[in-house]
Formats: C-alpha cells, structure tokens, sequence
C-alpha cells in the first residue's frame, strides 16, 4: 500500500491568512494581535522596520509553505507591501493559486 506523501488540506481562506500574517506580526513587534488592522502601514503605523519585514517574510514563507509547496514572497515584492492588507492580498492571491 501507498503511502500518504501529504495531508490533504482545504485551500486558505483570507481571514486565515490575515490571522497568520497578525499573529506573526504581534509575535514580531511584541504587540497584541487585536492591535493590529488590515489599514496600518508597516513603517508609519507599525514602525517595521526592514529586518522586522524580513523576519516577517520568513515567518510567513515557514508557516505557508507548510499548506502551498514552494510558498515564496519575492524579494523585490517587498517594497509594494506597505500596509497590512497589501500584505494580507499578496499572500492570499499566492498562496491560494489566484
């Protein structure tokens, strides 16, 4: 018999990826999660910082690459990421296969 090489899962919704993206974020900035809105811009808002978007980026590429094989954020992506929700949207369009 086979067998099972993966664990079939449902897609990701978009309210899944905001909690992870919240939760990484909260984790990240040391901050509750309910604090942080899909509106808040990383460097005004949230005052991220580079190295706190990398450690972002890796968190999300670890967490999602567990659910879409070979889940990446592009590094020149980066820059257009300015707000939670842009965030939010990038990563649900890719890790959703949209």
């Amino acid at each position: 018999m086979p067998a099972e090489t993966h664990v079939e899962q449902h897609p990701i919704t978009r309210e899944e990826v905001l909690k992870i993206v919240r939760d990484s974020l909260a984790d990240i900035l040391e901050i509750e999660p309910d604090t942080i809105t899909e509106g808040q811009s990383f460097a005004d808002d949230l005052e991220v910082d580079s190295l706190a978007l990398i450690e972002l980026v890796e968190t999300l590429e670890e967490e999602l690459g567990e659910r879409t094989v070979g889940f990446r954020i592009d590094d020149e992506d980066l820059v257009e990421l300015k707000t939670v929700r842009d965030a939010v949207d990038y990563v649900y369009e890719r890790a959703a296969g949209g």
